[in-house]
């Protein structure tokens, strides 16, 4: 696999990354599990989310994983068809003892900032009244992002203005391959159709210097073949929030690209979800 990655090279490549994870990947329907999807958390068209929860009812509640899918800025969704992507970032979480919950959310440049991070918080407020009726805890939720939705987790995090509680209302941020500082980022069309033409705006709309004091644990990732931007965004934050006395927990993922590293989850591949779990704290 990792041969097939580096023929591939560094850059964002959906189409010829996942023939080779689909085969890997679960299969609907999934034994044991209850799929609720297209549920409705706001009156937008993609306010919608797909959630994952054991078919069987009972037991403690659980805690829960929220994911934001990427697309730079301007694409992605939380399912194509009957792609198993991301699905199998879901069906990990409930084979960790959590409930699951994809969401899509407003693209540019219909939407630029801050509508995505306007939606995450849609999302968490519906979650959070809501989940306790599938069998999770909203008290205890992991809102985590790749690429696109990663920047948009940083932004969620980094301004407190969209916060649902004053706390963040998260038990924790995870970060894959995600911008988290828009005045150092590679300035290019799919940037500027989500944070506008204006380069004075983007220090001001730059998730970074929130971060340093948002009251969440945060992990942040990178592929080894992921495009440069991403692994000096990666560098950058993990630099300054450790200078801050934040440090987050911090992975580089060998022989993955930007795409394989959430491909590979829920497969024999852990390089992940190994991290993941211990900085969950899952058993």
């Amino acid at each position: 696999m990792e041969q097939a990655l580096r023929v591939i090279g560094p850059v964002v490549a959906p189409p010829a990354t996942a023939p080779l994870y689909a085969p890997l990947q679960k299969k609907e329907p999934y034994a044991g599990v209850r799929v609720s999807r297209g549920i409705a958390y706001g009156p937008q068209a993609r306010h919608l989310l797909d959630l994952f929860a054991p078919a069987a009812a009972g037991g403690a509640p659980r805690p829960v994983l929220v994911f934001v899918h990427g697309g730079a800025f301007v694409g992605g969704d939380r399912r194509t068809g009957d792609s198993p992507f991301y699905d199998n970032i879901a069906l990990w979480a409930l084979g960790q003892g959590m409930v699951a919950v994809n969401i899509t959310y407003r693209l540019a440049p219909h939407t630029q900032w801050p509508g995505a991070q306007e939606d995450l918080a849609a999302a968490l407020r519906w979650v959070k009244a809501n989940v306790a009726a599938q069998g999770g805890d909203p008290s205890r939720i992991w809102l985590m992002g790749h690429s696109a939705g990663a920047a948009h987790v940083a932004q969620y995090v980094g301004h407190p203005r969209f916060w649902v509680a004053p706390d963040t209302g998260l038990a924790g941020a995870i970060l894959l391959s995600g911008l988290f500082d828009t005045t150092t980022a590679e300035v290019n069309p799919p940037l500027r159709a989500y944070f506008g033409d204006d380069p004075a705006r983007h220090a001001e709309r730059s998730a970074l210097p929130g971060m340093l004091k948002a009251p969440v644990p945060m992990f942040i990732a990178f592929a080894e073949l992921d495009p440069m931007d991403f692994q000096r965004q990666a560098a950058q934050a993990r630099q300054t929030l450790c200078a801050a006395g934040r440090c987050p927990t911090f992975a580089k993922l060998l022989g993955h690209s930007h795409m394989s590293e959430v491909y590979a989850i829920n497969t024999d591949d852990r390089a992940l979800t190994d991290a993941l779990r211990r900085f969950m704290g899952l058993r």
